[in-house]
């Protein structure tokens, strides 16, 4: 499975580390990711989604109408 947040896209990205003498060498950030059960209203059934920290508090401002979207667009597994 893809290290992927199925709502925003946000995948790994690279950078490097940098030791105290300055030296770089690569390195992968992974994006936080979370296996979470969702209520969608709009559905009236739970989905199970991979999302980042940070979209999953975008999901609780904003509501569930996005991820609906994305179930009835089949971009999303409705479980």
């Amino acid at each position: 499975m893809a290290r992927k947040c199925q709502l925003s896209g946000v995948g790994p990205v690279s950078g490097h580390s940098i030791s105290h003498a300055h030296n770089k060498s690569k390195r992968r950030f992974l994006p936080n990711l979370q296996k979470k059960r969702i209520w969608v209203k709009e559905l009236n059934k739970f989905v199970t989604v991979r999302v980042t920290a940070a979209a999953l508090r975008t999901v609780s401002k904003n509501g569930t109408a996005d991820l609906a979207k994305l179930v009835i667009e089949k971009k999303v597994k409705a479980r």
